[in-house]
């Protein structure tokens, strides 16, 4: 997570990870603008680059060479990367609305998130067939169609609809892949039949004749049936219908149609054209709305149109840079005017290629050469990132303090410790106006009430649990935080057995503009109420202040019966381990301070941290828990040491069954790991057999701090089977048994480890 010292005064929001949107990153990383608080708003933490799409299916590239990851690169340039769909805007609050997240503030908005095929009406095509775009969906469903392949020899009858370039390339693609594929299994593929479907009395309408007959005569000798004249009327399971009746029988149809927009754009109220796509003047600006840019596919620019190609998205990068940086700055914006005519490079499958422009034609292996030298060079410009963005300069950046009222200056400038450093009063009842605490009918006086302390009642027959946790953002989504922090908070109730009853919060806000700080607060604390409500535990208070940084903690009570307490001292010889929750948050988030974790590595861990241990703990207690305890700061191995402590017990950990995040492994092998690492590793003088176990690549996670980690419990091995069926029915998918409870020893080390 990049902090700042800066106050934040504007607020920049980019929907999409599109190509235009790369290039704004990459651009602000290294030249920041002081003041700006940039938000990235993508459904995909991956975004795709479209000219190497065909090059991955057909087994050229991997996965992570065709992608940008958006997380290192939004660390790097300083913006929050939230992940979500955006499904409308509000121009008159001026906010994105998101699917499954509190509304997104803005003073100037992009949108750059590409666009889909059109199905046009036609009836079944949505529900039968597989659409190219959006491409993060095409390859999960390709990697399906590749398996059904492979899996169920015989005949297989693929069709694309769509003859443009990028059906002519995705075909080519898919009959050289899926060939090699098989010719690998020592099987046949005579099976394999294509066919390229074109609503025109020819392939590639958009190019001259010159490169319509180079593939023509490709697409004959790979035995390719081309259907022309033949624009699609319907799809039926195992079939096509085209105009003037015809059939054609195929059992995986591919969608490479003319581009079309989502709805939401002009159900907010921009001004689109007959496709949906929004309209632009040559600043790339919304023609309605001034604060509103749109770049790449979805942008259409009024006084120039041109073909829906990645060229232009990338071409329109470094002018929308300009131009958002020109009106934050209260500066108008620029005109600009995309090239006439481009160079065309469409690959053929099997490294080749063929290049087009003014007329002029070429094709060999050369040709794909030089288009994966180009792709590549434009990729390593947003995967292979500095160690650090430039500083920016106040003569380089005048900043928006230069733009901003003479008030504005004067909230933000001078900030006030003790009782000053409180977020003002009515900042504060803004924010937490709109939460909703679960109604308790043991609070009896709570969050809204006037009075200076809460008033809680403890039920007949219960005794009070009580804790406490507290620590700074270490991702820049609020929300998200938010979420973490009360789940890690509650975690110590649920390892007790005990119920959640109420919590306090304590909240660092970043200083800022009034309407900055309330919406960091007020985005904050939506996604901790969640939680809290869910778990029964009712917000009955709490402080809030400004400081440098984000930061949350929760005073969290909850109720137990006395006699029912769940602690760590209840270890059994003979008992199983169970651990709910895989490791890994630690290592895994110390690599993404070092922009070095791919974003689905921390989107993983991220799922992993919201899920909360409630109904993981009343499993585990239903099932006979002996001792539990929730894996935190000192890691598996520490607080295992704590339980063996406490029941005078040895355990036996299997480091073969250990559950570990994605990724943890492969940054533990660069040698990142938490700065708390450390001191956990300190309590290796309680691991029998350490130089074994030292060999194992897994033993650094047993050290490796976790956030919002999970459960570790014993419990006995004839009710541990039907416990762990039932953590993977409640969505604990890596729940495990990873060891064993023994009598205690004389050795001094309580912790054997096996490989």
């Amino acid at each position: 997570m990049k902090t700042s010292s800066d106050a934040i005064v504007k607020d920049l929001v980019l929907v999409g990870g599109g190509h235009s949107h790369v290039i704004v990153l990459k651009k602000f990383a290294m030249n920041p603008l002081p003041g700006v608080r940039l938000t990235v708003i993508a459904r995909d933490v991956h975004t795709p680059y479209s000219g190497m799409l065909p090059g991955y299916v057909a087994g050229h590239y991997d996965f992570d060479e065709v992608h940008i990851d958006l997380r290192p690169l939004c660390q790097f340039a300083g913006a929050r990367l939230y992940n979500d769909t955006a499904v409308k805007i509000d121009t008159q609050a001026k906010r994105v609305i998101c699917h499954g997240r509190p509304a997104v503030p803005y003073d100037v908005l992009s949108i750059n998130i590409g666009s889909t095929p059109s199905f046009n009406d036609i009836a079944g095509a949505a529900d039968y067939t597989t659409p190219v775009k959006p491409i993060n969906n095409f390859i999960d469903r390709w990697d399906s169609l590749v398996a059904r392949v492979l899996n169920s020899p015989g005949q297989h009858r693929i069709g694309v609809v769509g003859a443009g370039a990028g059906g002519m390339e995705l075909l080519l693609a898919a009959q050289h892949r899926l060939g090699n594929l098989l010719a690998e299994r020592g099987q046949s593929a005579d099976g394999l039949e294509f066919h390229l479907i074109s609503r025109s009395d020819r392939i590639l309408p958009d190019f001259g004749q010159a490169v319509g007959r180079r593939f023509e005569r490709r697409l004959r000798a790979r035995g390719v049936h081309v259907h022309d004249h033949a624009e699609a009327t319907e799809v039926a399971p195992g079939r096509l219908s085209v105009t003037g009746g015809k059939t054609i029988a195929l059992d995986e149809i591919l969608w490479v149609t003319a581009a079309s927009a989502p709805s939401w754009l002009a159900d907010s109220g921009l001004d689109v054209d007959d496709a949906g796509f929004i309209q632009v003047r040559d600043t790339l600006q919304s023609t309605s709305h001034d604060d509103i840019f749109a770049a790449g596919d979805i942008a259409a620019v009024v006084n120039h149109p041109r073909p829906k190609a990645g060229v232009f998205a990338v071409r329109q990068g470094p002018p929308l840079n300009d131009n958002l940086r020109r009106v934050l700055l209260s500066q108008p914006a620029r005109p600009f005017s995309p090239q006439e005519n481009f160079l065309v490079l469409i690959t053929t499958g099997d490294k080749n290629a063929v290049a087009a422009k003014w007329g002029w034609t070429a094709e060999g292996r050369w040709v794909w050469r030089w288009k994966d030298w180009i792709d590549r060079r434009f990729m390593r410009k947003f995967n292979e990132l500095p160690e650090m963005a430039k500083e920016a300069t106040a003569a380089l950046n005048p900043g928006l303090a230069d733009k901003a009222t003479l008030s504005d200056i004067s909230a933000i400038a001078m900030r006030c410790g003790g009782c000053g450093a409180k977020v003002g009063a009515d900042v504060l009842n803004r924010a937490l106006s709109e939460l909703e605490p679960v109604p308790n009918e043991d609070v009896l006086i709570g969050l809204h009430s006037p009075d200076d302390a809460a008033v809680v009642q403890i039920p007949e027959g219960k005794v009070a649990v009580h804790t406490v946790d507290y620590f700074r953002a270490f991702i820049d989504d609020a929300y998200v935080f938010g979420q973490v922090a009360a789940n890690h908070a509650l975690s110590d109730i649920f390892a007790m057995g005990a119920e959640a009853q109420s919590a306090l919060a304590i909240a660092t806000v970043p200083f800022g503009l009034e309407a900055k700080v309330e919406a960091s607060l007020r985005e904050m604390m939506t996604g901790a109420m969640e939680v809290l409500n869910d778990a029964g535990a009712t917000l009955v208070g709490g402080h809030t202040s400004e400081g440098p940084e984000l930061a949350l903690g929760f005073s969290v009570n909850g109720l137990a019966d006395r006699d029912t307490i769940l602690r760590k001292g209840g270890m059994a010889p003979g008992d199983v381990l169970i651990l709910t929750k895989p490791l890994g948050t630690g290592t895994l988030f110390a690599a993404d301070m070092q922009q070095k974790a791919k974003g689905r590595w921390i989107e993983n861990a991220l799922k992993s941290m919201v899920q909360s241990n409630r109904l993981a703990a009343q499993c585990l207690f239903s099932h006979g828990a002996s001792a539990c305890t929730d894996v935190t700061g000192f890691g598996l191995l520490g607080h295992a040491v704590e339980m063996t402590k406490a029941s005078n017990v040895d355990v036996e950990f299997d480091m073969a069954a250990l559950p570990i995040m994605d990724g943890a492994l492969d940054t533990v092998r660069l040698g990142i790991l938490s700065s708390l690492q450390p001191a956990n590793v300190r309590l290796r003088r309680a691991i029998r057999n350490m130089a074994a176990a030292r060999e194992n690549e897994r033993y650094p996670l047993l050290f490796d701090p976790q956030t919002s980690g999970g459960l570790l419990a014993s419990i006995q091995p004839e009710a541990a089977a039907a416990c762990l069926q039932e953590l993977h029915d409640l969505g604990y998918e890596h729940a495990a048994i990873v060891g064993r409870v023994h009598e205690e020893t004389d050795h001094l080390e309580p912790i054997t480890l096996v490989a």
